[in-house]
């Protein structure tokens, strides 16, 4: 039989039409007709291949030509696949199969993505448990050409019984594997970076909720549906997210030339600026288009309320747990299967009913109907003019602040727009995105999950958490706390040149709607207007600088501020992203906390007796708090010259340590020893003072992939310099590679006696690879000669990247400073480090200031 073959001609007609599709994309941003314009078009070329040769196809038994999948629903996106059935009634013959393998190949040589399957009515009509992909595909299957009656029997025969006799197992490996994928993705819309078709409120998810609505209607009356099977509501709100992602998902497979849907960065920002599903004449900045965006995936993801409404195919023993939910049905509710269903609908037009709502789904974790939730929305509008009058607002809004579920409460209240009816000045963050790589939720998103932050402070947890969650447990009114994480970042929803002052004006006018008390005001507003204070202390300051901690009690004020600032910023920093609150930041927050609390609870007699306490005093009490073998004029000596803060920041059996690491050194060679805690590791380094001393260690630790959190430089009379460096292993090297902790010390010396060149090491060894920043920082540098007693303190601000931190420390050697303190943090794409630093024992002067900032910002 002849092989169909594409000619020339055909090629350039078929890249002629693409490009005519993709010019008038490029002109009206309209991706609906992009992909059907593009599934016309290989319809009419798979139909004029197939029907090519018509002699060749004589006497050959009946075969039709199936679309399946998006090419079946006439959604064919620029670089998707193209997905074909090819039916027979039973197995093709050899004369079939070639003209199946023609087709084939004409279609691969215009560089198309065919997906080809052969099948028989048989194989249609079962279920294939290890491909239900190919059983769901037939869902959208839509013929082409070939024999149709062929095609009839599988679309009016086949289909409908394979459904209706595997429906409940369909539904529910469909349910499964859209909850796998949403676990893939960490069960949120909000990601960095989203991949528009398989995240949560992706196009995935609307086509799944499809599939199961239409199922359920097939398995009901054995007839396919005359149009869209979605609740009407719910396809409305969908419409113009649709839209949105069509639209933006042929932009991204014509920019890229691939069937790639992952929005990065910088796709974001080229998206944006051509305006994908904007309005013309509309331009928007990054942050508002992917606004927009998040504002669609959310319309999307609603569907995903049809996933709980399939049959579980459950255990005995959950089964009996969602009977014990039953039990919690009450005169107003009734919980069936986890969800909450309205026993009378028109109850939630009362507002105390509303609030009783949320109020039980706080209480026990539950989840709204579908149904409910198009009540409450109905509601909604109809207690518009009462919204503002309600004189039981903060009573029973404090009810759901205070309880366990109260995260997933006012989410579902902002969902179904009751948190903003009540509270207007929150519509001003909804879906807002703060776009510096550093930020992983929408800002109202963030609030919410800030506040379940501490209520999980309450489930089982390390020794740390559980610290947290006693100072929780003793807070006299959680409710203000939890008010203040709620209304902290509403300011960042208003043009105003500080968010803490737009949050702080707000909450003024959402004072008097919830009618709070004077005293309750001024709580929530101190926490609001400090929210940022502790964190900035903590991670930007030297936290055992007796001063340090001095200042940051005279702006607290009470013991009880303390706590609610203490767990503000661990719930804050935690809601950042879900890394952000690594164990070393943790551990310094509660070291804040516990030396304020200290410093808070001192009567003035101790203060003025610890005042008083000489050195010698405090190193008796060390000796006489560690072994007995420790011989107290021989550590006196070694501490002799010490600052105080050493004997501050370090317990009484570190200190003993270091006397013993300095009782083994041979006074030339540097002592290192290597220790892993509350998931970091410390360097402590024993050595004779030299040049550049800091720049080597931190050089060494960059060409080892570690990444430095703090370091702490002491010296004492004798010229002995104990340092310690705590940093993370972001590679896992030495957890992995145990043995690679003694070559790491040997690193170590080697550099910091000179042996290893770690200049010429940071030049030719230490090559990362070059990447482009995600988003551009400003470098900047402030120094500040008065926040310290003993130091000069320099902040800088700069773009992340390897070996920043050796090149810093490098410029400050050759300027003749001493590192004392560094402390080092990065936020997303921004490196911000703070140094303490020394110039001949003292604080710098203004010249040598002038020159430092001039250097580094040359450096940087």
């Amino acid at each position: 039989m002849p092989v169909t073959v594409v000619s020339f001609t055909t090629q350039d007609l078929f890249r002629t039409e693409c490009e005519k599709i993709r010019a008038r994309f490029e002109e009206s941003r309209d991706g609906h007709a992009a992909v059907h314009g593009r599934s016309d078009l290989i319809d009419k070329l798979t139909t004029q291949l197939w029907d090519s040769d018509l002699e060749s196809r004589k006497g050959m038994e009946e075969v039709c030509v199936v679309a399946l999948g998006g090419y079946g629903r006439q959604t064919l996106f620029p670089c998707s696949d193209v997905d074909l059935l090819f039916l027979s009634a039973s197995s093709p013959s050899e004369h079939a199969q070639k003209q199946i393998r023609s087709l084939c190949q004409a279609l691969w040589d215009l560089h198309l993505r065919v997906s080809p399957s052969t099948r028989t009515l048989d194989d249609c009509s079962k279920l294939h448990r290890d491909n239900l992909e190919f059983n769901i595909s037939l869902l959208d299957c839509r013929y082409l050409c070939g024999d149709r009656v062929l095609f009839e029997r599988l679309r009016e025969q086949i289909i409908p019984r394979m459904v209706a006799r595997d429906a409940n197992e369909l539904m529910q490996r469909l349910a499964d594997l859209t909850r796998e994928r949403h676990k893939k993705y960490g069960q949120t819309i909000f990601q960095l970076e989203p991949n528009i078709k398989d995240c949560p409120g992706g196009m995935r998810d609307y086509q799944v909720a499809y599939w199961l609505t239409l199922v359920s209607e097939l398995e009901k009356t054995g007839a396919w549906p005359t149009e869209n099977v979605l609740p009407a509501t719910l396809r409305k709100d969908c419409s113009a997210a649709l839209d949105f992602l069509s639209a933006l998902r042929c932009f991204l497979h014509y920019r890229q030339g691939r069937d790639l849907n992952g929005l990065t960065y910088e796709l974001q920002s080229e998206a944006a600026a051509a305006g994908i599903g904007v309005a013309a004449g509309a331009p928007a900045t990054p942050s508002e288009w992917m606004r927009g965006y998040f504002r669609h995936a959310r319309a999307i993801y609603r569907l995903t309320v049809l996933l709980d409404e399939v049959p579980q195919a459950r255990s005995g023993l959950y089964r009996l747990f969602e009977n014990r939910k039953s039990r919690l049905s009450n005169a107003d509710f009734s919980v069936v299967d986890g969800r909450v269903f309205l026993r009378q609908l028109s109850s939630v037009e009362d507002p105390s009913v509303l609030f009783s709502l949320f109020e039980f789904v706080a209480r026990h974790g539950l989840k709204l109907s579908a149904e409910t939730e198009r009540c409450v929305e109905a509601a909604a509008s109809s207690i518009q003019q009462r919204a503002n009058q309600y004189s039981e607002l903060w009573v029973q809004l404090r009810r759901i602040l205070i309880l366990p579920h109260a995260g997933a409460a006012l989410r579902a209240m902002h969902r179904t727009g009751l948190l903003v009816l009540f509270f207007s000045e929150f519509g001003a963050i909804d879906s807002l995105v703060i776009r510096d790589y550093y930020h992983r939720y929408t800002v109202d998103e963030h609030s919410f999950v800030a506040i379940e932050n501490l209520h999980t402070l309450h489930a089982p947890g390390d020794d740390l958490q559980r610290r947290f969650r006693d100072v929780l447990d003793g807070i006299e009114k959680p409710e203000l706390l939890f008010l203040a994480l709620l209304l902290h970042d509403v300011g960042k929803g208003v043009e105003t040149p500080n968010h803490v002052d737009g949050s702080l004006q707000a909450a003024e006018k959402i004072f008097q709607r919830l009618r709070l008390e004077i005293d309750d005001q001024d709580t929530v507003r101190f926490l609001i207007a400090s929210h940022l204070r502790m964190s900035a202390t903590a991670t930007g300051r030297d936290i055992f600088d007796p001063k340090v901690v001095q200042e940051f009690c005279d702006s607290v004020g009470t013991t009880e501020r303390l706590k609610m600032l203490t767990l503000l910023t661990y719930a804050d920093i935690k809601a950042v992203n879900p890394e952000a609150l690594t164990p070393w930041k943790a551990e310094i927050i509660w070291q804040l906390y516990a030396a304020s609390s200290n410093y808070l609870s001192r009567t003035v007699d101790d203060q003025r007796v610890d005042a008083q306490t000489s050195n010698e005093e405090h190193i008796k009490r060390i000796v006489s708090a560690t072994s007995p073998d420790v011989d107290s004029k021989k550590l006196i000596s070694f501490l002799e010259g010490f600052p105080k803060r050493y004997l501050l920041t370090h317990a009484p059996d570190e200190i003993v340590s270091h006397y013993r690491m300095h009782q083994h050194w041979n006074g030339v060679e540097p002592q290192i020893d290597l220790l892993k805690q509350n998931g970091y590791y410390q360097v402590v380094l024993l050595t004779l003072d030299r040049p550049a001393l800091f720049a080597r260690v931190a050089g060494t630790l960059s060409s080892w992939g570690m990444n430095i959190l703090k370091a702490e430089a002491f010296s004492n009379k004798a010229g002995t310099v104990l340092d310690t460096f705590r940093f993370v292993d972001l590679f896992r090297t030495l957890d992995i590679n145990p043995t690679e902790k003694a070559r790491l010390k040997r690193s170590l010396a080697h550099s910091v006696s000179g042996e290893i060149d770690v200049r010429e090491l940071m030049e030719t060894k230490f090559k990362p690879t070059a990447k482009t920043p995600k988003v551009k920082i400003q470098p900047s540098i402030h120094i500040d000669g008065k926040c310290s007693s003993h130091s000069t303190v320099v902040e800088i601000t700069a773009q992340d990247r390897p070996g920043l931190l050796y090149d810093i420390s490098s410029d400050l050697a050759e300027l003749g400073c001493n590192i004392e303190v560094a402390i080092i943090d990065t936020q997303g794409q921004s490196a911000i480090d703070v140094f303490y630093v020394t110039h001949v024992g003292g604080k710098l002067d203004a010249a040598l200031q002038d020159k430092m900032r001039d250097a580094l910002l040359q450096r940087l």
